[in-house]
């Protein structure tokens, strides 16, 4: 969200087109995304430094197609924001399947199509269902079919449009992960784009393709605006490529030359110039108008926040006592708890959870967050316990107090007041940590911003509307922790063992 404020606000000034600039530095700099996986870009398995895929070649041919010793480089970035980095002028062009859509062509330049793709539903072998006309009648339970697609992809906005009431969408930020979802029985099928199908049916035995293709599109490069020259040196290239029979020699290397692609070398002889389909609403009235996904989103990431914090600071607790007041040889083992899980991503945690054990989406989200944050809660409250004065303990023993008694009834709550300030900071970091969640399928608040975004190009409404979501969520947390903080202080200068 706040990547998109800047990009937004640095965008660089009017200037050349960056034709010149290419050929002038030799190289033809293009954003692409290796998580997205072949066959389109991904770290090649003979040289692992280096970059294969068919995109990867292509461009390096159009590249050598602008000039001598002009070279193509590839720069590495997240897939649903390549184009807001093109804007800010870190990339000449983007492309990584990325398809040719009426509100893009409102705001980029985009060439003739290098490769026509379809969209395939993919479903576990054997499936009742044989085609996606099947999927608008529900399942024989009545429930509704879940379908896995790529984020912000044509298949997101196809299964989106052509859902009766009776398919539900589960958005995956990688091809490959809503594949292995399915495989795993966590979801009914997956609808990924043709050349993604193809190339990885093999490595998923137990998926298989679900009826004839369906749909149609057209993967482009995207330019600048402001670049003509860059956009049509690229799009005679293409054209090039395409009667000289080289990208068809490319796209059979990698198994995905089909019938449709003939149509690259007649049906075009230019870019796409179909007249860019206006949406009635522009700015806030978007904002509006999409309001209830916002609060939709915000519930999610609310749900999450205040199921797993209690769970974080119950283990958090759990795991300072045992490792100051436990036997000796549990001593160790929580240590090593704790280190494990704050030396490893949470994303990793959640993909563990989530992908190797399976969890329900909500189960394993929870879970994550609440595992990685009560190793953090467990140093904070360690910390908060060894604050208190050791003659508490003395002097509660003393009193005829067991040493269990003593610690719930005069060291803990002292530690408590103790650790309320770092522990309420960490409450509401947390409301943006669920923002990872996205990986389990679950859209919270940023990922639903990155969406509407994305799809809108209301970059700056929706991030505003984010933004002001997260600071009413947060900013009652933290009058509430002053508050509390306050109370309890002087609640603690009352009493107390002396």
């Amino acid at each position: 969200m706040l990547a998109g404020l800047l990009l937004a606000a640095l965008a660089p000034p009017a200037r050349a087109d960056a034709l010149d600039e290419v050929r002038a530095r030799g190289a033809l700099r293009y954003g692409s995304d290796m998580e997205g996986g072949g066959p389109y870009a991904f770290p090649d398995p003979d040289s692992p430094r280096s970059v294969a895929g068919f995109e990867v070649e292509i461009m390096d041919r159009l590249a050598r197609e602008l000039g001598a010793g002009v070279r193509a480089e590839f720069a590495q970035g997240q897939w649903d924001k390549l184009l807001w980095v093109l804007d800010s002028g870190r990339y000449d062009v983007v492309v990584n399947g990325y398809e040719w859509s009426p509100i893009r062509a409102e705001d980029y330049l985009a060439t003739r199509p290098y490769y026509i793709y379809q969209l395939q539903l993919m479903g576990p072998k054997g499936t009742p269902a044989r085609a996606w006309g099947d999927l608008k009648r529900p399942k024989p339970d009545g429930s509704p079919w879940t379908v896995a697609v790529l984020t912000a992809s044509a298949a997101d906005d196809f299964a989106h449009d052509e859902n009766a009431g009776t398919t539900r969408v589960v958005r995956f930020d990688g091809a490959t992960d809503a594949m292995m979802a399915v495989q795993n029985g966590q979801y009914d099928f997956t609808l990924q784009d043709g050349p993604a199908a193809t190339y990885y049916g093999d490595e998923f035995p137990g998926l298989e393709a679900v009826g004839p293709p369906v749909s149609r599109g057209y993967y482009v490069v995207y330019a600048r605006k402001s670049d003509p020259a860059l956009r049509d040196a690229l799009d005679a290239g293409i054209g090039r490529l395409a009667a000289s029979g080289e990208l068809r020699r490319i796209l059979e290397k990698y198994g995905i030359w089909n019938d449709l692609q003939v149509g690259l070398a007649t049906a075009f002889q230019g870019p796409i110039d179909a007249p860019p389909v206006r949406q009635a609403d522009r700015g806030w009235k978007l904002v509006r108008h999409y309001g209830d996904r916002l609060r939709d989103a915000a519930l999610v990431t609310l749900g999450l926040s205040f199921g797993a914090m209690p769970l974080a600071m119950a283990i958090g607790l759990a795991v300072a006592l045992g490792r100051m007041y436990g036997p000796g040889p549990l001593r160790p083992a929580l240590g090593a708890y704790v280190e494990l899980i704050r030396g490893t991503p949470l994303m990793l945690q959640l993909y563990v959870l989530f992908f190797l054990l399976k969890l329900d989406p909500w189960v394993a989200g929870i879970a994550g967050l609440a595992i990685n944050y009560s190793a953090y809660e467990a140093e904070i409250y360690r910390a908060g316990l060894q604050a208190v004065p050791r003659g508490q303990m003395e002097a509660a023993l003393a009193l005829g107090m067991s040493r269990s008694q003593a610690l719930r009834r005069v060291i803990v709550p002292q530690a408590v007041r103790i650790v309320i300030p770092p522990v309420s900071n960490d409450f509401i970091a947390l409301f943006k940590d669920t923002s990872v969640c996205s990986v389990v399928t679950l859209i919270e608040l940023t990922k639903e911003y990155s969406i509407l975004a994305n799809s809108t190009r209301a970059v700056v409404e929706f991030a505003t509307a984010t933004a002001a979501i997260y600071l009413a969520m947060s900013l009652p947390l933290s009058w509430f922790a002053r508050w509390s903080e306050r109370r309890l202080g002087a609640e603690g200068a009352k009493g107390g063992l002396a």
